[in-house]
């Protein structure tokens, strides 16, 4: 493992001098001045895959408000996830370390033998996990999150309030999170009761219910600022919606319709989310993030394309699973409606947030400071990106325009040009020997053995080709 929190940690002899030099070159690229900071919105929604959104090519769905960000901001072509599913795609998120360095590496593991902790298998983030919202709360920046946490149950080291956020709302358990008519969801760690769900009552959806604690946060802290971390749980399973909308006449399954409505009734959050920034006065102070988590389900491939032009879905590596829409919008400061195909991943977040508030970040990161390529800069891309998955266990990386996959550590590892294949269509691994090699050798060195993740060999396991 990489070194671990003392230098994580590094960055606080510039805060202990009082206000930070925000004007000075950091990352090759100047911060904003200490009164220009703006607020920080990261908006990840739950299993909505690439090809989901109408500025992605969907046709069936509607997405207004989505759209209008993306003609509003720039659409990122070529962004990645840190995992294809929901809870080390979060601790990547928040820790910027890939799946081979990170904790939390799947979303169940059987080697955690920790007390309490390995009840469901769900490991937290430990107590020396240091995260974004911690960096950014230490400078000085308001931290909320609200939606799906997945990252440490009550009565253990790795709950939102121990890692930097002043206030949590939503589900902190992952499975917890597929019901949207629980009696209960958490107030940091606090249970608070939802009355309209009680006795069988459907009575308060709640997605509904964090999206107005999301707003209220916003308003609340106007006049500072904030990181508003907004891991909204639509439009994940359990597919269920208050009504079906514009969708009911539609002749698609029921749960088709449901997953259509879900995220339509997600963007039009979205687009109130952008009304309130307007009405505040702090839209031009705020970059907003849009994204998802990870790929989408099969079951919504035929009907809607949801992987787009890829092949693959969640959990699995191919591209459909880990290449995630993305938008970003900062008026005046990110280019309006222009389409980036500049490579970046999850793990960029980190060291970007930092330079937004002007922080030296911590040194031992595995992602680097974007924030020159989302304002439209030359920016040179990562030597190269990597990823691991438990279930099954399997390796990608990607390097320039190749692409290369190995499931488990024995099987020949495949290779795609996604400059002329980005459907991974045909393997080319036996052309290539010499980019096979680099592949290999990279796959081995970024990973790191953990504990609670031991090398399983299953059984091969391929995504249908598109």
């Amino acid at each position: 493992m990489k070194p671990n929190r003392p230098s994580r940690r590094s960055f606080l002899k510039s805060v202990a001098c009082g206000a930070l030099a925000l004007s000075t070159p950091r990352f090759g690229h100047s911060g904003p001045d200490e009164a220009e900071r703006p607020n920080i919105i990261f908006v990840m929604v739950d299993d909505m895959g690439y090809g989901d959104a109408g500025c992605f090519g969907q046709t069936k769905i509607k997405t207004p408000h989505i759209d209008r960000m993306a003609a509003d901001g720039t659409r990122f072509t070529q962004c990645y996830t840190g995992s294809p599913v929901c809870a080390p795609c979060r601790c990547i998120l928040m820790t910027g370390l890939h799946s081979g360095h990170c904790r939390r590496r799947g979303n169940r593991t059987t080697a955690h033998r920790d007390g309490r902790e390995a009840r469901k298998g769900l490991l937290p983030l430990a107590a020396d996990d240091f995260t974004v919202a911690a960096m950014l709360k230490e400078a000085g920046y308001i931290t909320g999150g609200f939606g799906k946490w997945g990252l440490g149950n009550p009565g253990t080291t790795g709950t939102p309030d121990k890692h930097g956020f002043d206030l949590f709302y939503g589900y902190l358990d992952q499975v917890h999170a597929h019901d949207y008519y629980t009696d209960h969801l958490f107030r940091n760690i606090d249970r608070e009761e939802l009355p309209g769900n009680k006795s069988g009552k459907k009575e308060q959806y709640t997605h509904d219910v964090i999206a107005a604690e999301t707003f209220r946060f916003i308003r609340e802290n106007k006049d500072n600022p904030f990181f508003c971390y907004v891991p909204w749980t639509i439009p994940h399973g359990k597919y269920v919606v208050p009504d079906q909308g514009c969708y009911k006449d539609e002749p698609w399954g029921g749960r088709q319709k449901n997953y259509a409505a879900m995220i339509t009734r997600m963007d039009a959050d979205l687009g109130r989310l952008f009304a309130l920034l307007e009405e505040l006065g702090i839209d031009e102070k705020t970059i907003v993030f849009f994204t998802s988590d990870n790929g989408p389900n099969p079951p919504f491939i035929e009907t809607f394309d949801s992987n787009g032009p890829f092949r693959g879905v969640k959990r699995q590596l191919y591209e459909g699973g880990i290449r995630m829409p993305m938008i970003v919008r900062w008026p005046g400061q990110v280019p309006a409606g222009e389409t980036s195909d500049f490579v970046w991943t999850f793990t960029d977040f980190f060291p970007t947030a930092a330079a937004l508030g002007g922080i030296e970040p911590p040194g031992d990161l595995d992602g680097m400071n974007v924030l020159p390529a989302l304002r439209g800069e030359k920016q040179n891309a990562h030597d190269h990106l990597y990823w691991e998955f438990h279930d099954p266990f399997h390796q990608a990386v990607r390097k320039g325009e190749w692409k290369g996959i190995r499931f488990g550590t024995e099987e020949p590892i495949e290779l795609y040009n996604l400059a002329v294949d980005r459907g991974e269509t045909t393997d080319v691994a036996k052309d290539h020997p010499e980019i096979v090699a680099a592949m290999k050798s990279i796959m081995n060195e970024e990973h790191v053995d953990s504990v609670y993740w031991p090398l399983v060999e299953h059984p091969k396991r391929k995504a249908k080709k598109k």
